[in-house]
């Protein structure tokens, strides 16, 4: 996941990129922990109103922690890109769902719209907040997979993840085990928050080695 960009992307210290995945990151289990001890749902027999509460944490602590990387001066305008980010993100998660296979219909409106919108803020809001429209670093990151720096690399890493995560926990569904957690979009959900988890970790790798690596630049 490596090689030279002709357009650089915005700087971060490894210690803030460290702060934001790791904020990113205690959303989850946080939003987990709160639903089921304070509201005593949980993903597989309440999925919509889990997915609601994890998506409110997720998705607030994603726009706001990227908008403070972003390429611009106006902290604003990155958070309403976020926003603008998620919905559209989810429209085209949904689509890609569907496609792929996802049932349709008023029963399953609402899950697949709060799994749209979350996996909208592991993949889209990120990037939507940090670099907005700009089609060469969309390209280069989510297209040619070419991240140069440490911001490249928190924001293309978990969003890849996340993506082969709810791949993957698709997986299970069509299989005819008659497990409750098989239902659309408990398994997906479930996979999606692995890889993206996964994601930051590995992401937090590359941050810790591009640092290292930065700092042995400028002492040479």
């Amino acid at each position: 996941m490596g090689g030279a960009s002709a357009t650089p992307g915005p700087r971060s210290s490894v210690s803030a990129a460290i702060a934001v995945h790791a904020i990113c990151g205690l959303g989850l289990p946080l939003s987990n922990w709160i639903s089921r001890n304070f509201y005593a749902v949980n993903l597989v027999s309440d999925p919509v109103p889990t997915i609601r509460f994890a998506l409110a944490v997720e998705a607030s602590l994603a726009i706001l922690c990227y908008s403070f990387l972003r390429r611009d001066r106006n902290q604003c305008a990155a958070i309403g890109r976020g926003v603008v980010g998620l919905v559209a993100g989810a429209l085209v998660m949904a689509s890609g769902a569907i496609i792929l296979g996802a049932p349709v219909g008023m029963k399953y409106w609402a899950k697949t719209a709060y799994w749209s919108l979350l996996m909208s803020s592991f993949t889209v809001v990120p990037a939507a907040s940090v670099f907005g429209s700009s089609w060469e670093d969309w390209k280069r990151l989510f297209a040619d997979t070419k991240p140069s720096g440490i911001v490249d690399y928190m924001v293309c890493i978990p969003a890849h993840a996340a993506v082969i995560g709810a791949w993957i926990g698709a997986w299970p569904m069509p299989l005819d085990w008659e497990r409750p957690w098989q239902e659309w979009p408990i398994c997906v959900t479930y996979g999606a928050t692995a890889g993206y988890l996964i994601g930051l970790v590995v992401s937090a790798g590359f941050i810790l080695f591009c640092g290292r690596r930065e700092q042995h630049v400028k002492r040479e």
